[in-house]
């Protein structure tokens, strides 16, 4: 298994808790939150009262495995699963705030010294890597050796295995009795792509796709497996009508709708259904009539354009998204200042430190008093939620706020979004504001384009535009064109290349002599942009090339040296731009958006990456003065229009393109578009939210 830091939720892998007693990190504070709120939503799930009664109209698939649960229900079957009713809940107090030392590192949970023995000798009779000894202990515990003995497909549950590989496992331990029939196998298996489902952003899988899939993984009788998976509680079951809300007539109301039947495992079908029922409060606790008043209009009068009507619908709502680039972020700044002057308790969040500096600065330059990101009243998501930062929490374990405005909103998984409205109390307002162009969150969910989409509250679309021909080039692009802009101050600048080596030979050349010699900027305010990690012209590549010409040095400390510029990931999903500062038995000191941190040494392997390349989903939330796009012939597949969008758009004076894919760039800005995520959100609104007039 990689032992990379995890950039995506493809190679992302869990910390664990901190031992009892030690200094918890902003990221080890994020997770216990989270382990807290995932706590919350189990215990919500078994208050529920009763099943849904649904069904009678279902055939085929959908009623075999309704029946299923049924007979669960029954008591024909044990460990019983069962459809729930989604409505909203009672509110409840939100996670209690964990704080942290600001300078501390994640450090990952320890397996007593006889688990991970007993685990290394289970793999090494199955002929498995002792490698993965410490990291399976951490999985299943004291009892791991046991665990496999006894189900060799569990090893699917380690993060990097694959179907193949437990396969063999089990052959070794079980002999002829591991066959692809085994019921262990096929509820393992089920689980192992439901997990990689949530890789790729699902919530959730239909029926039929999960079972297509379980026969590519060789797994008989896909659907009676699914419905034993369902029956064990391994996995949850939903059925969704298909088409909105609202759609058929009042006297189609008796008409049979058709349905669909989903799959999903119970992390993140109640995670999505907990952030329904949140969204769902928020917009029932405040109405238009709290927002009357002079003070209100006076503050929405005093700004001009979109400013205003984001403010005249804060007034009334308790929640408004807000799209735009990064020059409708002045919007929200002068949101953020009206509501502090009329006495309300506001806070910001961004995706990470760099987007909230870049916010403080608007917000004090509209008017807010105070010095830094504290006196703006401006944090990370992450740093909200963990309590590192933020207002801290009232008597209830709710936020001590009235208004909260969270920027880089397609960030948002379903997760941390049910987090997020799970810790704002009743009255209180939100606003999801980002731009809906860039790539979708790492993990699953598309909360952002979900709410858009289900038009269940007002929708303030800036009319900002981002200025220049960087703004034009981004705003085409957005809209599935590829448009030649006029560049005088060579603003854009296209370098065609002919193969990788090339590629990477212009890149190195672009950084560390044509832009600080021809656009005026440094070498450290230009960040490079690669499609992904791997091959010739990878970020690897791309970092090795870099720091050979950069900042060379014999890497004596993890293969990093004092000046070296990293990608550092505290959690799956987020990546904090910095530069290694210096190295001590301490760990690797980092300075981060302006703090430093310290990764100790056994973490730096795992967490730690060169960062002058970054992946676009690695720079999302960021901007630079400059910014080089590489290209190579190999990326073809990995272009579509969020990428380029993403890519192109971090980009504050000048963008160069190395450019190697010839007509694959403007037809994957016109055909290309996000791949399709299945998700329950907007069904889960419908009956608890109206559509939003306008």
């Amino acid at each position: 298994m990689s032992t990379e830091p995890p950039e995506t939720a493809e190679d992302a892998e869990e910390p664990g808790t901190p031992a009892e007693g030690a200094q918890v990190s902003e990221a080890e504070a994020e997770l216990a939150a989270q382990r807290v709120e995932r706590e919350r939503i189990e215990r919500r799930k078994a208050e529920r009262e009763a099943p849904i009664e649904a069904g009678g109209k279902l055939s085929g698939t959908a009623a075999d495995l309704l029946a299923a649960v049924r007979a669960v229900e029954s008591g024909e079957k044990p460990a019983a699963t069962v459809f729930e009713e989604a409505r909203p809940a009672p509110r409840r107090p939100a996670p209690e705030p964990v704080r942290r030392a600001p300078e501390a590192a994640p450090g990952p949970v320890v397996p007593a010294a006889g688990a991970v023995e007993d685990v290394r000798g289970v793999l090494v009779q199955g002929g498995a890597p002792e490698g993965l000894a410490v990291q399976a202990a951490g999985v299943f515990g004291d009892g791991g050796a046991d665990v496999l003995r006894a189900d060799p497909w569990q090893l699917l549950r380690v993060p990097g295995v694959r179907p193949e590989q437990a396969d063999g496992f089990a052959r070794a331990l079980l002999g002829a009795g591991a066959g692809p029939d085994d019921e262990r196998r096929g509820r393992a298996v089920t689980v192992w792509l439901l997990e990689q489902a949530a890789l790729a952003g699902h919530t959730v899988l239909e029926m039929a796709a999960l079972v297509a899939a379980l026969g590519r993984q060789g797994v008989p009788e896909s659907e009676e497996v699914v419905q034993n998976a369902v029956s064990e509680g391994d996995v949850l079951v939903f059925q969704d009508a298909v088409g909105e809300a609202g759609d058929a007539g009042e006297d189609e109301e008796d008409e049979e709708r058709p349905v669909r039947v989903l799959v999903g495992l119970e992390r993140y079908a109640l995670a999505e259904e907990s952030l329904a029922d949140g969204l769902a409060r928020l917009v029932s606790s405040v109405t238009e009539r709290d927002g009357a008043g002079e003070e209100w209009e006076r503050a929405a009068a005093s700004v001009e354009g979109s400013a205003g009507e984001l403010i005249r619908a804060v007034a009334g709502h308790g929640l408004v998204l807000h799209t735009g680039g990064e020059a409708s972020l002045a919007e929200p700044a002068a949101l953020v200042s009206a509501a502090r002057g009329l006495g309300l308790r506001v806070w910001a969040a961004a995706h990470g430190p760099v987007g909230r500096a870049r916010f403080a600065g608007l917000v004090e330059g509209a008017g807010v008093e105070g010095a830094g990101v504290e006196g703006a009243g401006v944090a990370t998501v992450a740093g909200l939620l963990s309590g590192a930062e933020g207002p801290g929490r009232d008597a209830d374990g709710a936020l001590d706020v009235d208004l909260l405005v969270v920027l880089d909103a397609p960030q948002l998984d379903v997760e941390t979004a049910a987090l997020v409205t799970e810790s704002l109390p009743d009255g209180a307002r939100l606003v999801l504001a980002g731009d809906p162009g860039v790539l979708w969150s790492v993990g699953p969910g598309r909360v952002f384009a979900d709410l858009l989409a289900a038009r269940v509250c007002p929708q303030i679309a800036s009319r900002r535009p981002d200025p220049g021909p960087l703004g034009e080039l981004v705003s085409g692009i957005g809209v599935g064109e590829l448009n030649q802009v006029a560049a005088p101050g060579k603003e854009v600048v296209i370098v065609p290349v002919r193969d990788a080596g090339e590629a990477v030979h212009r890149t190195v050349q672009l950084v560390a002599d044509s832009v600080p010699r021809a656009i005026g900027v440094p070498v450290e305010e230009t960040q490079v942009i690669a499609p992904g990690h791997g091959g010739a012209v990878g970020t690897r590549a791309l970092n090795a090339a870099l720091k050979e010409r950069l900042n060379p040095g014999p890497g004596r400390f993890g293969g990093f040296d004092p000046g070296d510029r990293v990608a550092y990931s505290p959690a799956p999903g987020r990546t904090l731009p910095g530069r290694v500062v210096r190295a001590d038995g301490e760990g690797l000191h980092l300075e981060c958006g302006g703090e430093e941190i310290v990764v100790p040494r056994e973490r730096v392997e795992s967490s730690v990456r060169h960062g002058w390349a970054l992946t676009a989903h690695q720079a999302v939330g960021c901007r630079w003065p400059a910014v080089v796009a590489v290209l190579p012939g190999d990326a073809v597949q990995a272009l579509s229009r969020p990428w380029v969008y993403t890519a192109f758009s971090r980009a504050d004076r000048h963008l160069s393109v190395v450019h190697g894919v010839e007509q694959a760039l403007p037809r994957a800005v016109a055909e290309v578009t996000a791949k399709p995520r299945t998700t329950r959100l907007p069904v889960l609104l419908a009956p608890q939210v109206p559509v939003a007039e306008g």
